[in-house]
């Protein structure tokens, strides 16, 4: 087993109120992790995404649990 980035096309998005929703990733925007993770769509904890729902930010850790989750900062 490797341990590596992660990418993905959906996301969990969980709003304020609990409830859970599958977002389609439009793009990472910024990534506390590496800057140029930014720029190859590099997915990790603590990274904010830009989704349909809106502006998220990754609560799992991607490449040890295999999904991504993210707690919704603010709507579109």
């Amino acid at each position: 087993m490797t341990a590596g980035a992660i990418t993905a096309d959906f996301a969990s998005v969980t709003d304020g109120s609990g409830k859970a929703k599958k977002s389609k990733i439009v793009r990472v925007k910024s990534s506390p992790a590496n800057r140029d993770y930014e720029r190859r769509g590099v997915i990790t904890k603590g990274a904010i995404l830009e989704t349909e729902a809106g502006e998220a930010v990754v609560s799992s850790r991607p490449t040890a649990d295999g999904v991504v989750n993210a707690v919704l900062t603010s709507k579109k």
